[in-house]
């Protein structure tokens, strides 16, 4: 189905980008014969891979990062999407260059996890050729619960349903009807809608701070929640959307309505009733300086 040779199953996505880290790491050493402890990874700025350690070493995402330090060394940040810095990098540190981790869309997207247990089995999964997977040798990488029976059996089940009943074009031609439904809504509530964007049903409303203040994203996915319908928060001012691949065009229509509804009955209600002086989460990365939100800066 991918077009590997080997996979090592595990448990949880952040486990599963650990795993690809020290992976990476190995065969640079011992096939690129990277010098002792010298090893780059390269990541994006704005990516999110988990919370353990190494993964929010490359993260910039403040509230994962602030008070874990000191992080882990060994690797660059590329804004997303440079490919001509992404070429600089490479061209003077590509010798020592292990890995390069990175979201094809940026939205917090992990790699191989959540969807592959059907949503009921924490699994996530690592695929490698050969050369790449047998760098790790027996006893040198491990985990309690990664492979289990019962994981892999739904994994297997997952994915034949996935192909089986083409959920991929369905979250295609279903995601395009969502956009427009979202794009209708960008076109009545332009004050508080700055973009719409997303591929498939993986969406995302981004609002504009001034004039959504003092509410944000987490207060307009408690009202949504109170009419029936669950989305995710991403810092103040994002509402990422990321239905199941299995709903109907009818679900389609009733979330963007829920949406509809609370920006035109509810919002108006809550800007009044939340205090002015409500803390915002903090938008430039300490560690790099970078505006994660600027509009020149897309993710989900």
């Amino acid at each position: 189905m991918f077009g590997y040779e080997m996979v090592l199953p595990m448990n949880t996505g952040a486990e599963g980008v650990e795993t690809a880290l020290k992976l990476a790491r190995k065969w640079g050493y011992e096939k690129k014969k990277i010098p002792k402890n010298e090893a780059i990874i390269v990541s994006c700025c704005g990516c999110f891979h988990g919370r353990t350690l190494a993964v929010i070493s490359m993260s910039c995402d403040n509230e994962a990062t602030r008070g874990f330090g000191p992080l882990v060394p060994g690797h660059i940040k590329v804004d997303f999407g440079d490919a001509v810095a992404l070429e600089k990098i490479f061209k003077e540190h590509g010798d020592r260059i292990a890995g390069f981790l990175f979201e094809p869309i940026q939205g917090e997207a992990g790699i191989l996890g959540k969807a592959l247990g059907g949503g009921v089995i924490p699994v996530s999964a690592v695929l490698a050729d050969k050369d790449v997977m047998l760098c790790i040798r027996p006893g040198e990488h491990g985990s309690t619960f990664g492979g289990n029976p019962l994981a892999s059996a739904v994994a297997i089940a997952s994915l034949d349903v996935i192909q089986e009943e083409k959920l991929a074009e369905r979250s295609a031609h279903l995601g395009e009807e969502l956009l427009c439904q979202l794009v209708k809504i960008k076109e009545e509530f332009p004050n508080y809608v700055k973009e719409v964007r997303g591929r498939g049903l993986f969406t995302a409303l981004e609002f504009n701070s001034k004039s959504l203040f003092p509410v944000s994203a987490y207060d307009i996915c408690l009202k949504m929640k109170e009419r029936g319908v669950l989305a995710k928060p991403t810092h103040d001012t994002i509402v990422r959307l990321t239905p199941p691949l299995c709903m109907s065009r009818d679900e389609v229509k009733e979330g963007s309505k829920v949406l509809h509804d609370v920006l035109e009955l509810d919002l108006p209600n809550m800007q009044k009733a939340k205090p002015k002086d409500s803390p915002t989460t903090a938008t430039i990365c300490d560690r790099c300086g970078r505006n994660l939100y600027d509009p020149s800066d897309r993710a989900l």
